[in-house]
């Protein structure tokens, strides 16, 4: 695995539903001069994954945390991910055993499906090799190079 061509600071979160607005609004100026649509779509993705990380996971209690990460792999891709702190006991899927009738009445576990659409790829992977320490959940996005704001340095320091 090569270096990242650009990489922010992790931002770290309570594990408290109150954070998705600040947890949007940090990504939008993290991502301040990309394409509007492309920062949008990110902003939705996500949501989807900051709450399933609160809703299936320790990160959703008093102690928990959710650590998201920012990096351009390449020149041409903007990867996403967001890590939890364990104690989900599962692993992170797109339902498959619905009928088309039951998906059309579910509400809910949809956000996976959304985030599988709305990216070129995603996937996850377990934080340590012995125990639940918690998954990280990744999802990549296409970027047109020269749409990428010019002087991104390798390190983006965030700001608050």
């Amino acid at each position: 695995m090569t270096a990242p061509h650009v990489f922010w600071e992790h931002r770290v979160y309570t594990g408290e539903f109150h954070e998705l607005s600040r947890v949007r609004s940090d990504l939008a100026r993290d991502l301040d001069g990309f394409d509007p649509d492309l920062v949008d779509t990110l902003r939705l993705c996500l949501s989807e994954l900051f709450a399933n990380t609160l809703r299936y996971t320790d990160s959703g209690t008093a102690y928990g945390e959710v650590i998201r990460t920012l990096s351009m792999p390449d020149p041409a891709t903007l990867r996403l991910s967001v890590s939890d702190s364990g104690g989900g006991g599962g692993v992170p899927r797109v339902p498959a055993e619905r009928t088309r009738d039951e998906w059309d009445w579910s509400e809910g576990q949809r956000g996976l499906l959304l985030v599988e659409n709305l990216s070129t790829n995603w996937g996850h992977f377990p934080l340590g090799p012995w125990g639940d320490l918690g998954t990280n959940v990744w999802a990549e996005f296409g970027l047109d190079p020269a749409t990428v704001p010019a002087g991104l340095r390798p390190f983006v320091f965030t700001t608050d």
